[in-house]
């Protein structure tokens, strides 16, 4: 079996394992007497259900709430301490998710209509804000489990990770809205630093470690491998956007220039180019993302296969991906509990491998 499809198919136990406690907690908490919803507004109830469920049902890959799962167990943690922790890890990217295709004005979340766009973007925002309040729910059902002390350690560790997921999007989408033209490297990890390294990879990771309780040293030593591993997911979720159709879940190639992103493949192709060519592209990531044309996308990622661009953000991940494997074979032997350990190391190559 290749890394790919075992990776795939160790995402999809977690997944169904996740999916049946967030079930739990997909419908309106018990109110008071006074504030029960009437018979006569049962519809209405039912049609925000449907709004906050839209996302939630479509189901991610399940990588975060896997990895916390995952590492727990690796340290010889019990599942059953993690579970919650693991859905409200995936709640909050499904509000995310919401907030954010919003805020770049995108068009498709998982082979469907964005949900502000099967809606409207203030019915979408409130969907969101539902699954934002559900998700602190999650963590504090964590005190029947590991009581208030490591509950609470818990949500602080998603207070950071959440902390700096929205500065690295407040960043992404100023440099966007200002047209950022001198963007380099470190400019980009600065994005992804925050987005993907720390909520995709190093916190799910580093929630593990706090539900089993290793010391400070193993905590930062699981947070350096995430550092590497995330900016690895983070640049190969920024090819596949110019070179794949997400398994043909996706019907637009160039999300991230239609939005005007900022990439590692942008930086290397507006560093490389010539005066008149730079000064197009610049031209083109100025427009709004409805004024901007297939062909001019097009043109773009053309220019990115044949400046070398694609290339060089290829090599840059493999870079990445093997310093961060080094880092797992070479430091990480404490994450010793099979076959938890072995599942984490087949995601490690499905990261870099993967096509969607």
């Amino acid at each position: 079996m290749s890394k790919s499809i075992e990776a795939v198919k160790i995402l999809e136990l977690y997944k169904t394992v996740v999916w049946k406690e967030m079930q739990k907690y997909l419908h309106d908490p018990s109110y008071p007497l006074l504030f029960r919803v009437p018979s006569q507004y049962k519809v209405l109830q039912n049609f925000h259900w449907r709004l906050v469920t839209e996302y939630p049902k479509r189901k991610g890959k399940y990588l975060r709430p896997a990895l916390i799962l995952l590492a727990c167990e690796a340290l010889g943690g019990k599942q059953t301490l993690a579970l919650k922790t693991a859905t409200a890890m995936q709640i909050s990217e499904e509000w995310l998710l919401i907030h954010d295709d919003i805020e770049d004005r995108s068009w498709e979340r998982r082979g469907k209509p964005t949900l502000h766009r099967i809606y409207q973007p203030e019915l979408a925002i409130n969907a969101g804000d539902t699954l934002h309040v559900i998700m602190w729910k999650v963590l504090i059902d964590n005190k029947s489990i590991m009581g208030p002390a490591k509950t609470y350690e818990i949500m602080d560790e998603f207070y950071r990770i959440l902390s700096r997921t929205t500065l690295g999007q407040s960043v992404e989408i100023k440099w966007s809205t200002d047209n950022k033209t001198d963007f380099s490297d470190n400019d980009w990890f600065f994005i992804s630093d925050g987005k993907t390294s720390y909520y995709t990879i190093a916190g799910p990771m580093r929630l593990g470690g706090i539900i089993a309780d290793i010391d400070k040293k193993k905590l930062d030593t699981l947070t350096r491998f995430g550092l590497y591993l995330g900016r690895c997911f983070q640049l190969v979720d920024d090819i596949l956007d110019v070179t794949s159709d997400f398994g043909g879940l996706k019907r637009q190639t160039g999300n991230d220039i239609y939005e005007g992103k900022r990439t590692i493949m942008l930086g290397h192709l507006l560093r490389n180019a010539g005066p008149d060519e730079r000064k197009r592209i610049l031209s083109i990531l100025a427009k709004g993302r409805e004024e901007k044309t297939r062909e001019e996308v097009r043109w773009i990622i053309q220019r990115m296969h044949e400046g070398g661009s694609i290339k060089y953000a290829q090599g840059l991940a493999e870079k990445l991906k093997t310093s961060a494997y080094k880092i797992f074979k070479d430091e990480l032997s404490f994450l010793s509990h099979q076959p938890a350990r072995n599942k984490i190391e087949a995601l490690i190559h499905f990261v870099l491998e993967r096509d969607h």
